[in-house]
């Protein structure tokens, strides 16, 4: 009698696992059970855990943001302390002047960081949030990869995701806290776009969450993941033959933008008010930071040449682990192709033939940092290693090369700065009330966020929270001096002007005596001067909700209330008439 599987056949399903003998379709379809099983979340979370190891010994890595971000945290815990939940001016930056930070840099990193400050000590708090955020990028790299891979690959991929290079590069150099919260999303993006072909209307939703909670933790990293979706939504519909799933995920991402409007309208319409040109200032423009790139600041280049090291290391061991998993294209052809064509255009976006795009794509400057793509490759890069090299040899040997990269350039070209308990305390010390006859020390602001027309270096750190303009005198009694609320009396003898130690922006409504006044701005400082009459005037200056901050709320509101709507709606229709 004829065998029902043949020698051969037989031999071959020993050696190759079950799923590689099933179509890339059913494949996409199989049911995961228990995704996020305890024991991969351990590895991950110990993963996490052994990159932040020096923390316990050193302190904080004092990178780039360390202070700006720092400072974020602490000024919107004092505020909510405030009984102010959401935050819009930073009222003590620049040594109480203030900036309209809240109203331009996004919500999820400041609101996660002072939560943890909140309820940890401020010297711990930073260590939390990286813990907490590679934690969440090696979960949401677990949920993409476990789909494809087998657990212990899945497990694999996202222990290097959760300590990829980059991220590395970020926590001791850079401190872009940020960036590093928005780098979990990126994997959650791509499991989406891959999912849109088999599920149909289904995913437009959850990739609209995405989209939204992308623009809510970082603007640059949102405008590299809306170019993302675009390139991996064109190579999944050439690849499908589907260009519904073009139209799927537009709708996806007008739907992400408009939930996160109540963000993003006010930041784009507010522009004009405030200096932002200074974000594309010479050292942080895009001609400036290509890979290799040298320009006259000695220290620009020395963070250049380590952040272009690591990248040109990561990019060789791409290149390898791509050729060695073309194997996989049969099996995981979605996967494979669109992880080669998304690691493709972020490595050459990273060099500077590729200025004219970034000169006319519109707002790609914004990302400002061309190596920042490095933030996306390692997506690829994750999955791409799990993919190509099988053996545990093999795997060891990329992890120990790309690690001694990073010891290579910590010890060669650039060490990290540290600061210790003390350190943070002494930052902790610009909210301290006592620190300054007129009040909280303050700190020093961003200049992209400083009102326009004003000049930050020309401000007085002593000057009075309320002076008379020239030689004019006057008798001052403040009864609130809060970051969204100034109220105080002022007794002058005639017509004076008076001068706030603080920015006038247009948000500000200004009442004296109960009639609203025009404040104008003090021609060298930009400070906000209010003409009162003689006698005793209550002047009233508050912080109001302007037209595109109400128009950006609604829109978010409306949105949310359409897909609940549509969300509730498609759950009660039949299964037969399912979405896809």
């Amino acid at each position: 009698m004829r065998p029902l599987v043949s020698g051969g056949i037989l031999k071959r399903s020993l050696r190759q696992p079950i799923a590689a003998t099933v179509p890339d379709r059913r494949i996409a379809r199989a049911p995961v059970a228990n995704p996020l099983l305890p024991w991969p979340a351990l590895i991950i979370a110990a993963t996490a855990l052994a990159v932040i190891l020096p923390f316990f010994f050193k302190g904080n890595p004092s990178g780039h943001d360390f202070e700006f971000h720092l400072f974020s945290w602490m000024e919107v815990s004092s505020q909510w302390k405030q009984a102010i939940v959401y935050p819009r001016w930073a009222a003590l930056a620049y040594w109480g002047y203030g900036e309209a930070r809240f109203l331009f840099y996004p919500p999820a990193s400041w609101t996660l960081g002072s939560t943890l400050g909140s309820l940890l000590p401020w010297k711990v708090a930073p260590g939390a949030y990286v813990w907490l955020a590679l934690l969440a990028s090696g979960l949401s790299m677990f949920a993409l990869a476990r789909r494809w891979l087998s657990s212990g690959d899945a497990i694999f991929a996202a222990a290097v995701y959760a300590a990829n290079p980059y991220y590395i590069v970020i926590v001791y150099w850079r401190s872009a806290f940020a960036e590093l919260l928005a780098g979990a999303l990126l994997p959650l993006l791509l499991l989406l776009v891959l999912r849109l072909n088999e599920e149909g209307r289904r995913i437009i939703l959850p990739l609209a969450v995405v989209v939204a909670a992308a623009w809510l933790t970082n603007a640059p990293s949102a405008v590299m993941a809306n170019y993302s979706l675009a390139l991996l939504l064109l190579v999944m519909a050439l690849i499908h033959r589907s260009p519904r799933l073009l139209a799927f995920g537009g709708l996806s991402i007008v739907l992400g933008a408009a939930l996160a409007a109540f963000y993003i309208l006010p930041a784009a319409y507010e522009e004009k008010w405030v200096n932002i040109a200074q974000v594309l200032a010479p050292g942080v423009r895009p001609q400036d930071n290509f890979l290799f790139t040298v320009i006259s600041d000695p220290d620009h280049n020395r963070f250049n040449l380590l952040v272009s090291i690591v990248a040109a290391a990561e990019m060789i061991a791409l290149a390898g682990v791509a050729w060695l998993s073309r194997r996989s294209r049969a099996q995981h052809r979605s996967l494979w192709w669109t992880l080669v064509a998304w690691a493709l255009a972020a490595t050459l976006l990273m060099f500077s033939f590729t200025f004219p795009f970034w000169q006319h794509l519109p707002k790609l400057r914004f990302v400002q940092l061309p190596w920042r793509w490095l933030l996306c490759l390692n997506v690829a890069f994750a999955l791409l290693v799990s993919m190509g090299t099988r053996r545990v040899l093999s795997r060891i040997l990329i992890c120990g090369v790309m690690l001694g990269v990073i010891v290579a350039v910590w010890h060669r070209v650039q060490q990290s700065w540290w600061d210790t308990a003390g350190d943070i305390a002494e930052m902790r010390d610009a909210f301290d009330p006592e620190g300054s006859s007129y009040g909280a020390p303050g700190y020093e602001g961003t200049d992209e966020y400083v009102p326009a027309g004003a000049d930050s270096s020309e401000g007085n750190k002593d000057a009075p929270r309320v002076a008379v303009e020239g030689d004019g005198r006057a008798r001052i009694h403040i009864l609130q001096w809060a970051p969204e609320s100034k109220l105080f009396f002022a007794d002058v003898s005639r017509p004076q002007n008076l001068v706030l130690r603080l920015f006038n922006y247009p948000a500000w409504k200004v009442t004296v005596n109960g009639e609203t006044v025009d404040a104008e701005s003090q021609e060298t400082t930009g400070q906000m001067v209010i003409p009162v009459e003689a006698g005793e005037n209550r002047v009233q200056v508050r912080f109001v909700r302007t037209c595109d901050r109400t128009a950006g709320g609604w829109i978010s509101l409306a949105t949310v209330i359409l897909l609940l709507g549509l969300l509730i709606w498609s759950r009660r229709r039949p299964a037969a008439g399912a979405l896809a």
